[in-house]
């Protein structure tokens, strides 16, 4: 629209923001339309005067419906694109078109610009009379800029490409005036366009008017585009052979690897409302021991309540969690009536069909799937079995979600067991340590300690071992104790190591002998000879000791990144030689260096996830470049120079550090 030279431009209502793929998104999207469309009102922008609540109360639909569609369907992160404007300069269906095609589903077109790009405009887009030019509208658009799927344009029909990408689109046809799909290069854009004229305000009128019965009447005819068609012969076969497959396998990818059994019940309530219920709620049975909220161990628990309207869903969890529903042991999966809580949903849906399903997995009851509609007596056979088979792939990822919960809670006991509860502070010394398990289901790898060994003395440590997971803590809670047991006996440095080393390959040969003699007694045979399982360890281990004017200091590294002395001058240099593993030969034999560290001076000694830290190829320590950075930590305290270390470490790779990370900084005072 063109304006007089020299005249102000006229503000704009746009409102753009980028969400994350996951469940939460709809939720998201919808506080940012709502708190937009309330600013652009209080602001009194062009266009503002027609919002209505009825008109927000669609543009909450609309926005959860295409959020929804894009994350179930992309699951990556989306951007959302909110503005008011005229016709004839907002509206993504008015760009020219070169040529069209048939639509997926007959009741739309394809059509493509001179720039080449697609666009699918809609069923009911015709069949509906637009705005005109000069008239206001709301156009929201979500993008998905990892599109897995293209428009085709060899003429073939497709009645359910389109269609089954999302049924919540009929909703979204239903409520808009238009709405398309837009395909551009890299860029998948589904758009919805709803008027913000004089008509919205007579509608707002007649609800009003109606006190609520317009807008329940408009919610009653949502429910009806999202449910499944009724028995219609051959149509209603296809859309069981394909849609209900369709939604089913989307459900199961959506569920899949989910990590949390809290994200799993919020992931139903997106699945179910409003598609094929007007609510839903979700009890969990809590088998977690010591729950810190206080609730009942063993009870169940309301997990998650979901309803169209977000306005009820406080009132109706209250009622829920009041009477929790109580299922009989014989009713295994199928649906159970239960009673329908009218108290919580107003006086416009006092009637309606609740039904029940029990979450099963490994034939133990994980919780209960709760399901409701208003305005009908019982929920069609199809809708039935679809939520039924549903049912099964929500316990399934319960019961995957709670494994890894139990595994993770075993690991973590674990990893506090194989690491001190707190590190000696030693006279005359500052340290510092920074320890990063990377986390993947099992105890780090990495290990430290920092502990008096008497006589005035003290004792680091830090080491890797090769692996993770049980076979890492077994090697750790080997290690960690007998270091203490050694140095407390007045072993020195080499000496510890040596004895170490030796302690590793009888264990390790101790264990495979035991694993051979049970596979022979159990019938095996060829397994016994395969010799002795090694456990390798690399391992920086120090004395210290205190002394006026500095503190002496005795190291040895066994396969482990080297010690980096740091002076007050900036001057950096290594402070041991490199020698073997530990566990790997019988015969190695451990040197040590000796040192001393004066005031100001600082020792940082690291783990190989600190020197192997990538970016594409490089490595973090290429060119000496551990020594370069710790000679900018000149004139820094220990706990500086180790904040320092870690933040350039994970600003060296353009992705999270994908290993175990420890470092340790001991500077003399």
């Amino acid at each position: 629209m063109s304006r007089a030279p020299g005249a102000p431009e006229r503000p704009r209502a746009v409102a753009r923001t980028s969400l994350p793929g996951n469940p939460l998104a709809p939720g998201a999207a919808r506080r940012f339309v709502r708190t937009a469309l309330a600013e652009w009102t209080e602001l009194a922008l062009p266009g503002a005067e027609f919002i209505t609540d009825l008109l927000v109360a669609d543009a909450m639909v609309v926005v959860s419906e295409l959020v929804t569609n894009a994350v179930v369907h992309a699951g990556t992160d989306v951007e959302l694109l909110c503005r008011l404007g005229r016709c004839s300069e907002d509206c993504p269906a008015a760009a020219g078109t070169a040529r069209a095609f048939p639509s997926h589903d007959g009741s739309g077109s394809v059509t493509r610009d001179g720039s080449g790009n697609d666009t699918y405009d809609g069923p009911g887009s015709e069949s509906k009379p637009g705005p005109g030019p000069d008239s206001g509208v709301l156009v929201i658009e979500v993008s998905d800029h990892h599109p897995a799927r293209v428009v085709r344009d060899d003429g073939a029909e497709r009645p359910y490409d389109i269609v089954e990408y999302g049924r919540g689109l009929h909703l979204v046809s239903a409520l808009s005036d238009a709405w398309g799909i837009t395909y551009r290069t890299g860029v998948k854009t589904v758009w919805a366009r709803l008027p913000v004229d004089g008509i919205a305000a007579v509608e707002q009128e007649e609800a009003e008017a109606y006190d609520g019965e317009h807008a329940l009447r408009r919610g009653q005819r949502a429910a009806e585009i999202l449910a499944p068609a009724p028995r219609r012969g051959m149509e209603d076969q296809d859309w069981r052979s394909r849609g209900v497959l369709s939604f089913l396998a989307e459900a199961s990818d959506l569920l899949a690897g989910q990590l949390d059994e809290d994200l799993v019940a919020a992931l139903t309530g997106q699945l179910l409302v409003p598609r094929l219920a007007d609510w839903c709620a979700v009890w969990l049975e809590d088998e977690a021991p010591g729950r810190s909220d206080g609730g009942v161990v063993g009870g169940p628990r309301l997990a998650r309540v979901w309803h169209g309207s977000e306005n009820r869903i406080e009132e109706l969890r209250r009622l829920l969690e009041k009477d929790p529903p109580e299922l009989p042991e014989s009713d295994r999966a199928g649906p159970v009536p239960v009673p329908w809580p009218a108290e919580a949903l107003g006086a416009r849906a006092t009637g309606g069909s609740a039904l029940a399903f029990r979450l099963i997995a490994g034939g133990r009851p994980l919780g209960t799937l709760v399901i409701g509609r208003a305005g009908q007596t019982r929920f069609p056979d199809e809708i039935t079995g679809l939520v039924e088979d549903l049912s099964r792939r929500v316990a399934l990822a319960i019961g995957a979600a709670r494994q890894y919960a139990r595994q993770a809670t075993i690991s973590r006991v674990l990893q506090r067991g194989l690491l001190p509860g707190a590190v000696a502070e030693i006279p005359g010394v500052r340290s510092a340590l920074v320890y990063e398990p990377c986390d993947k289901g099992g105890p780090s790898g990495d290990f430290y300690d920092l502990f008096p060994a008497g006589d005035g003395r003290w004792c680091f440590a830090l080491g890797d071992v090769q692996g993770k997971g049980p076979e890492a803590a077994v090697v750790i809670g080997l290690a960690r104790p007998w270091l203490r047991l050694l140095a407390r006996e007045g072993y020195e440095v080499p000496d510890v190591l040596d004895r170490l080393n030796q302690l590793l390959l009888d264990d390790a040969t101790e264990a495979a002998d035991a694993a051979a003699r049970a596979l022979v007694s159990a019938g095996g045979t060829g397994l016994a000879d395969e010799g002795p399982q090694t456990r390798f360890l690399s391992l920086l281990y120090g004395e210290l000791v205190p002394f006026d004017g500095g503190v002496h200091c005795t190291v040895a590294s066994a396969g482990h990144p080297l010690p980096l002395l740091l002076q007050p001058s900036g001057k950096v240099g290594e402070v041991a030689q490199p020698q073997t593993l530990l566990g790997v030969f019988e015969d190695a034999s451990y040197l040590c260096g000796t040192f001393e560290l004066r005031p100001g001076d600082s020792l940082l000694c690291v783990t190989d996830g600190v020197t192997e830290r990538r970016s594409g190829h490089r490595q973090f320590d290429d060119d000496d470049g551990l020594a370069a950075a710790l000679t900018g930590c000149a004139g820094l305290s220990a706990e500086l120079i180790a904040e320092r270390i870690r933040r350039l470490v994970h600003e060296f790779g353009g992705k999270p550090p994908e290993d175990d990370l420890a470092l340790l900084v001991l500077q003399a005072e």
